[in-house]
């Protein structure tokens, strides 16, 4: 079963992969090497902790770019991919902040990852690094022009870490409907920013509303994951992974015991 097919016939469990930052961001520590075996050792530890896939991203490239990121950060994700790719029998998603939609989805295609994770896929709002304007119809015909069909795309809907003003008289319903008319593969929901829970209520209208998988981008814990189990069909974790739950610290690999037990729990119930 691929895991497009696995996430519409079970709920499915996405860790993060933070690499270290890119070759140009200020906090790059001068190794790429390192960057690569880090990003290897979190992804075995998910996969040894029963996750179902993973996403790899440049969460510490901050200041993020927008939109457009260099060749150096494109090559060093695609290093690090390909040798995740070698190394784990997870499916594999990427994102490449902030907003480097096309970017993701070419090294994806080689490093035959699974999905990418979009934002700004569809509307306008004003993110932390400015103006973002919809790239849908950009991408899915750049996917389409170099023959990545098989690559899924899952958007972000009215996402963390923005102002949505200037869409503040469409609600995220109209959001989803437009999200899959505009061709996503899925959906994420989210709270206001990393770490934040999303709306339960936002996540039961968005599935309701949509056909697609649709998935929790932030702020799910061991604690609250019961919560949202019949809300959505998957659940992308980062923060509570890490040590006191930070994204910026090590995971902790009994935080990521924790959350697989309760996972165990939900499943056997479900």
């Amino acid at each position: 079963m691929n895991f497009y097919d696995k996430i519409n016939s079970q709920k499915t469990v996405i860790g993060m992969v933070h690499t270290l930052a890119s070759p140009g961001a200020p906090k790059y520590n001068g190794s790429v090497q390192d960057i690569v075996d880090k990003a290897v050792k979190e992804a075995k530890i998910y996969e040894e902790a029963g996750l179902d896939a993973i996403i790899i991203e440049n969460m510490h490239d901050v200041p993020y770019l927008m939109r457009n990121v260099g060749a150096e950060v494109v090559s060093t994700l695609t290093a690090v991919a390909i040798k995740i790719k070698a190394e784990v029998s997870l499916p594999i998603g990427i994102q490449v902040l902030a907003g480097a939609n096309k970017q993701a989805l070419a090294i994806a295609l080689a490093a035959d990852l699974d999905f990418i994770r979009a934002e700004g896929f569809i509307f306008s709002h004003i993110a932390d690094e400015g103006l973002m304007n919809s790239d849908a119809a950009e991408l899915m015909r750049y996917r389409r022009a170099i023959e990545a069909s098989k690559i899924k795309v899952f958007c972000d809907i009215k996402k963390k870490h923005s102002s949505h003003a200037l869409t503040s008289d469409v609600d995220i319903v109209e959001f989803a409907h437009t999200a899959d008319f505009f061709l996503a593969d899925g959906l994420i929901v989210t709270g206001s920013s990393t770490a934040q829970a999303a709306n339960i209520k936002e996540v039961i209208s968005v599935k309701n509303a949509s056909k697609k998988p649709v998935l929790i981008g932030s702020g799910l814990t061991a604690e609250n994951i019961k919560e949202y189990w019949s809300a959505a069909d998957g659940f992308i974790i980062g923060s509570y992974f890490k040590q006191n739950g930070y994204w910026e610290n090590e995971i902790d690999p009994n935080r990521v015991e924790k959350f697989m037990q309760e996972i165990k729990i939900l499943r056997s119930n479900y």
